[in-house]
């Protein structure tokens, strides 16, 4: 049934992507860039108006969930260049409780990733339904730090796999190089070295731009520098991504790049739309 058929403003509905982490819980780091990413707006602001739709009115919603009609006072813009009115609208899904009751979200602080509504500037969309979140849940330090990565020209570009990896042994036993290039949508320069020396341990970092440097660093996990390889790179090297015909030279890469893969570590995410 069409939303303007409903006793409330008619508003988009929100997009059909991914999903959060119960409230009572800091969200993983890899769920809030998912959702930042991808959001030509974040918002701060205050529920003042919440109220439950019918599921048979609304379309189908996810079992276990409400779809809730949202007022909220502004308190501030994130990120986005959009101008925003003082109160807003839209539409979002909220986890029941475990007694399959909607929180209460009345006069609680959000974080919207949102999207405007063209001709509607007191509308929004989520860019996913559950894209509303408590600011607890998110962190505002946190939350700007993002932001101001995101923004920032030199920021990490997304990684969408691999493109190339060779290895290049020493002149002595248990020395070597491995060399990954990474694929980026614009064609961005970005790489991973892994250097072997005898008698130390390995050492693995990245680069970015055309200069490889060898004595590059792993990013720290929980950054934007992580989380554009720990979720994007394939659990192992791509057979067609080798280079070499040495079979030494192609099994010294793949162990090379699994040990940047275990490194790294689990992205985890905890949205389940």
């Amino acid at each position: 049934m069409s939303l303007a058929t409903l006793s409330v403003p008619t508003i988009a509905q929100p997009s059909t992507t991914q999903a959060n982490a119960p409230v009572e819980s800091q969200l993983p780091y890899a769920d809030l860039v998912d959702l930042a990413a991808g959001a030509p707006l974040t918002v701060l602001g205050t529920v003042r108006r919440a109220s439950t739709l019918d599921d048979d009115r609304t379309g189908p919603v996810r079992a276990g969930w409400a779809r809730v009609y949202v007022e909220v006072e502004t308190d501030r813009l994130i990120a986005g260049t959009t101008p925003v009115g003082e109160k807003l609208r839209f539409l979002a899904d909220v986890r029941r409780d475990r007694r399959g009751k909607v929180p209460k979200l009345k006069n609680r602080d959000v974080v919207l990733f949102a999207r405007p509504v063209p001709g509607r500037p007191g509308e929004l969309q989520l860019v996913a339904p559950d894209a509303m979140l408590p600011v607890e849940a998110v962190g505002t330090a946190r939350l700007r730090e993002l932001a101001a990565q995101l923004l920032d020209p030199a920021a990490p570009p997304v990684v969408t796999g691999v493109r190339d990896a060779w290895h290049t042994p020493g002149n002595l036993a248990g020395e070597g190089e491995t060399q990954i290039f990474l694929d980026t949508p614009g064609e961005e320069a970005a790489s991973i070295t892994i250097v072997r020396r005898p008698g130390q341990a390995p050492r693995w970092g990245l680069s970015i731009g055309e200069l490889v440097n060898s004595d590059s660093r792993p990013p720290e996990r929980g950054t934007l520098a992580w989380y554009r390889l720990a979720c994007a790179l394939p659990a192992n090297l791509p057979q067609s991504a080798l280079s070499s015909a040495n079979p030494a030279h192609r099994e010294a890469a793949v162990a090379d790049y699994a040990l940047v893969i275990e490194e790294l570590g689990t992205c985890e995410r905890t949205r389940v739309f």
